[in-house]
């Protein structure tokens, strides 16, 4: 059977058992992964598996039951076991099913071959080679290849059907360098729909080598006020801290710092931050959310101000809006607000640039914990980079602690030119004035 006429018997073994509206999620997924360190392989892995997903509504009372059985012969009693919870939970005012268009659109999500073993193995030993042969590099914590390939399919009793596949390619790799307890680690990684984007094994590998290197023999510095400029992969997790707070579910309960600033600047004049569900090839892209609504490009900050909250159907029933089309779901629970392809639009400075007139400041490389206070905005995480001195980056640093307000990090941030499109959330170089360092 197809997997419309799958979620078709489902919802209709829904209608029989008594629900009035209903809508089914069906999800398909295979993966290979294999781990490999010091040339011997210590991981490999197939998985397949196929989650079924079923929301009953019977009048404001919803309830979700979800199996791995696809097949229709069993689909009475899940839909039964559905309605009869559905009759005795309490009712949920904004409860809803959305309408929702047939979706025409094909992003390009991922190649239709899967690699062997073999492959992935070869790819690995790239990676974890080009770390040993680093100068310094004493050790590896492996290096790791992997793909995966998921089918979504979506149905509800209004009509709507809606299918895409994505295909994901990953590397990883993570180094150690020096002896005894001054050793230290480093690691990097990539991931892409199509094998064709994915980043060089061996430039990944060296990478991982040489950052772990130059993390050798780390200081801590004297606690100081000062700037604090974020690599790539760490910048991102600002915007995470930014959607978290700009998030339809947190604003409808009033647990987030921005509650109240819609329309309002919050970060500098000239800023963009930007979420795009449609960007072919891109990680989180998709036709369709979990509600079966369109999605669209959207600057969630324009020139500064923020013009919108991310919402799902309920959280947009709760606002008193319309969905922004970002309802993100498995097959056991219900639609949450999520973003998807989301990154911060480059500045005009190079990273150099950015940092030339800091006469002592910091460049953060990895960032450890999760002290962010959604409420208060309050922001405290541990740290590890090297500090900057004379706007050059000079020695490494270590336990330390940066912190700050983020609606003042916020209105504070400077974005340097070297955006690249690598994890689905992205942001270029950073730089955050006026932050706390915590150290010796």
């Amino acid at each position: 059977m197809s997997n419309q006429a799958v979620l078709n018997a489902l919802l209709e073994a829904a209608r029989r058992a008594g629900a009035e509206q209903a809508d089914a999620l069906l999800v398909h997924s295979a993966s290979l992964s294999v781990q490999r360190r010091l040339g011997a392989i210590e991981e490999l892995e197939r998985a397949e598996s196929t989650d079924l997903g079923l929301r009953v509504f019977i009048g404001k009372r919803v309830a979700i039951v979800s199996g791995t059985d696809a097949s229709p012969s069993g689909f009475a009693a899940l839909a039964e076991r559905a309605v009869a919870m559905a009759r005795v939970v309490p009712e949920d005012a904004m409860a809803t099913l959305l309408d929702a268009p047939a979706p025409q659109i094909s992003l390009d999500l991922g190649d239709a071959l899967e690699p062997d073993a073999d492959a992935l193995l070869a790819r690995a030993a790239l990676a974890e080679e080009a770390a040993l042969a680093v100068p310094g590099v004493t050790n590896s914590e492996g290096a790791s290849a992997g793909w995966s390939r998921g089918t979504r399919a979506l149905a509800t009793s209004r009509g709507f059907f809606g299918e895409y596949a994505r295909a994901s390619h990953s590397i990883s790799a993570t180094a150690l360098a020096g002896t005894g307890t001054g050793m230290q680690r480093d690691y990097d990684y990539a991931s892409a729909a199509h094998l064709a984007d994915l980043d060089d094994a061996a430039l990944l590998g060296r990478r991982a080598g040489e950052q772990a290197v130059a993390r050798l023999n780390p200081t801590r510095p004297k606690s100081a006020r000062i700037p604090v400029v974020y690599h790539p992969r760490v910048a991102s997790s600002l915007l995470g801290h930014l959607v978290n707070a700009i998030n339809g579910a947190s604003i409808a309960r009033g647990t987030s710092f921005l509650k109240d600033a819609m329309g309002q600047q919050i970060l500098p004049r000239g800023t963009f931050v930007m979420d795009d569900p449609l960007r072919p090839r891109g990680p989180r892209s998709r036709p369709f959310d979990g509600e079966g609504q369109p999605g669209q490009r959207r600057a969630l900050i324009e020139d500064g101000v923020l013009t919108t909250w991310l919402l799902d159907g309920r959280s947009a029933k709760q606002l008193g809006l319309g969905t922004t089309g970002h309802a993100s779901r498995g097959t056991g629970g219900p639609p949450g607000p999520a973003p998807t392809n989301l990154w911060l639009e480059p500045g005009a400075e190079t990273p150099e640039a950015l940092m030339a007139d800091i006469k002592e400041g910091l460049y953060v490389t990895e960032l450890i914990g999760m002290g962010v206070n959604g409420i208060t905005g309050d922001y405290s995480r541990g740290a590890a980079g090297f500090m900057i001195r004379d706007g050059k980056l000079a020695e490494p640093v270590g336990e330390i602690t940066i912190a700050g307000k983020l609606p003042e990090m916020f209105l504070a941030i400077r974005a340097a030119n070297d955006l690249e499109f690598r994890r689905g959330t992205d942001a270029p170089t950073i730089r955050v004035d006026g932050m706390t360092l915590a150290g010796a």
